[in-house]
């Protein structure tokens, strides 16, 4: 077995009523007494922060509210959130939402504590200097950001570039599947199967796959196959919510030390240039992305194999026939939970195709971990058969 290292948060919080105990989780971390929380508008009109605020103010803590975070963090936003934050000078920063604000609250926690731009971030290991303490509480279960050291944000261009060092890995994280009940429909589903994409890509990643993260990717996986579909046919079903958000944070856990591949990558230009979420531009691609995999790495097949068994998936004897079935499998949960299947339902054409496969092969930093090499013509296939 190769040397490998395997990095996580230290404290994680999970159960229901945990928001509304946030000051004596934070007790844990210090004596803090101006409080910052990183949010959205539509957490704000949900009402998911109310029993954090109600927690932190009977704790007599000073409290101010950033709820401009917007989906794929653009640049100006960041630098806006962290110009307002840095006027209220807080000792400690909470991001309470989805992946764009626990994003966004990771680079408000580093450049309100520092000298830095954000401009400098970009890449990997760009980050220096102390950051502020960080909790995250996630009310989606989907991105792993709680416990990843990457945030993206969205250049001016429309480029996606991630900022990705250790100082990015929060200091608590709270799971309260309380905060996701109201979740929509649509969104539980693309989320769930944006944390599916994180474990099965942990588990063929050609660079830093390890047998800790190919674990935690299966017990994910497990989790989350058993509670999506009733997640999403009922949005208060406690036990379910509660598998998604410890699904989700364990695949987050997995492919932070072992990256993700092409899936991802040609998602990227379907969310950039279309505006389509992450988790459902994940989805569009997943199924025919693994196919090429399937067929061109022994690997990938294996490792598709070895889920089918952990699923308990049945039907299938050889290597290659579980691999298929895998993935008919993911097809089926993605129709029963309701999310688009064809590139056209989401307003692509024939004629982006192109455009769409030029971007995406110049996502290098994620192309290199898929198990099997794709050139820009293999990309082009790929929009080709999710159209």
């Amino acid at each position: 077995m190769n040397t490998f290292s395997f990095d996580t948060v230290s404290h994680i919080i999970v159960g229901g009523g945990a928001c509304a105990a946030l000051d004596s989780h934070l007790q844990k971390l210090g004596a803090f007494k101006k409080i910052a929380i990183i949010t959205d508008a539509g957490i704000i009109a949900a009402g998911l922060i109310e029993p954090a605020l109600v927690a932190l103010k009977t704790g007599e803590k000073s409290v101010f509210v950033y709820d401009g975070v917007t989906n794929d963090p653009p640049s100006y936003m960041v630098r806006d959130a962290v110009k307002k934050t840095r006027a209220f000078s807080p000792d400690c920063i909470i991001g309470i939402g989805g992946g764009s604000t626990m994003d966004t609250a990771k680079l408000v926690a580093i450049l309100c504590a520092g000298a830095q731009e954000l401009d400098e971030l970009y890449g990997f290991d760009q980050v220096n200097g102390e950051r502020l303490p960080l909790v995250l509480v996630p009310t989606t279960a989907g991105t792993g950001s709680e416990v990843t050291p990457i945030s993206v944000v969205t250049r001016q261009s429309g480029e996606k570039i991630g900022i990705i060092a250790p100082s990015l890995f929060a200091d608590m994280v709270v799971l309260d599947p309380e905060l996701s009940f109201g979740l929509p429909r649509h969104i539980t589903a693309a989320t769930g199967i944006d944390a599916m994409v994180h474990a099965i890509e942990a588990m063929t990643s050609a660079r830093m796959k390890n047998p800790v993260s190919d674990s935690l990717a299966l017990i994910a996986l497990t989790r989350l196959h058993g509670a999506i579909e009733r997640a999403c046919r009922q949005g208060d079903d406690r036990e379910a919510r509660t598998q998604m958000l410890l699904g989700a944070m364990q695949a987050g856990q997995a492919f932070a030390n072992a990256p993700v591949g092409a899936i991802h990558a040609l998602a990227y230009p379907i969310g950039g240039q279309f505006h389509v979420s992450h988790g459902l531009s994940n989805a569009l691609v997943m199924p025919h992305v693994m196919r090429f995999n399937a067929k061109n790495s022994a690997s990938a097949c294996q490792v598709y194999a070895q889920i089918y068994d952990r699923l308990a998936l049945a039907g299938a004897s050889m290597v290659a026939d579980k691999a298929a079935a895998l993935i008919d499998e993911l097809e089926r949960i993605c129709r029963a939970i309701g999310l688009e299947r064809h590139l056209t339902q989401v307003g692509i054409k024939e004629s982006d195709l192109a455009a769409m496969a030029d971007e995406g092969i110049t996502i290098e930093r994620l192309l290199k971990n898929n198990p099997a090499a794709m050139s820009r013509d293999d990309i082009f296939k790929v929009y080709e058969a999710a159209l």
